[in-house]
């Protein structure tokens, strides 16, 4: 679980998290944050991971998944701390798991009575990269960017040293599994608004951040497509 100033929202969803799944190990990644995260996760039962500086999402997780592996993990669910995730949803990703899969996608959209909601300029900017994946992967995922995954051994592994660093990196994230076979699935999950807090990046630099994804996504696309020319001779 990365948490980044979450003091507010953070008890509770440690709380409901662990009377609803109390044979899980939850492990809580304190991003360099500012207030009593670090103390409100040690006081609900978590394991804390401090960070002594802010390095981002993408940070957070890839140090906790090198925690997972080097601890003994044999598979590993992401949870976020502000209260969007339900703890009940985590048996549906663990199934997926046992049926083969690599890493799981808790996806907001795939049911067909979906009510979780998005304004207007983000549901553009979220299907344009939904184009952009099926594209690149061949695969056609409905939440590119959901925070509530599950990992096999093999992918904790393999994101403990690959895992991207900035944000948004759940989309860089899933190209790398698709391109390197892992066997990528997606569940439909229920999953509630912020109970607390504000989001981590808003307006001019969310827009920003969809910019430059968009641009390393291309760059990538253009390594992987180029041919070498023939040797003379």
């Amino acid at each position: 679980m990365p948490a980044y100033n979450e003091e507010a929202s953070l008890g509770s969803v440690l709380d409901e998290l662990l009377a609803c799944r109390a044979d899980l190990d939850v492990v809580v990644v304190d991003d360099g944050s500012t207030d009593s995260t670090a103390q409100v996760a040690l006081a609900h039962g978590a394991t804390v991971l401090p960070l002594p500086f802010n390095l981002g999402i993408g940070g957070a997780l890839r140090t906790g998944f090198r925690y997972a592996v080097r601890a003994g993990y044999q598979r590993a669910v992401q949870f976020d701390a502000d209260g969007q995730h339900d703890a009940a949803e985590i048996g549906t990703l663990l199934r997926e798991l046992d049926a083969g899969a690599d890493l799981v996608i808790g996806s907001r959209f795939a049911s067909t009575v979906s009510s979780y909601e998005v304004g207007r300029v983000r549901a553009r900017a979220m299907a344009l990269l939904r184009f952009v994946i099926r594209q690149l992967s061949g695969r056609r995922f409905t939440d590119t960017s959901s925070g509530f995954r599950a990992f096999s051994p093999a992918m904790l592994h393999f994101f403990a040293t690959t895992y991207p660093a900035e944000y948004m990196e759940s989309v860089e994230a899933l190209l790398l599994a698709c391109a390197n076979g892992f066997r990528v699935e997606e569940v439909p999950v229920r999953m509630r608004e912020r109970q607390a807090g504000l989001p981590s990046h808003r307006n001019l630099r969310l827009l920003y951040h969809y910019l430059r994804l968009l641009f390393v996504l291309a760059a990538s696309s253009s390594r992987r497509h180029r041919v070498p020319s023939a040797a003379p001779g």
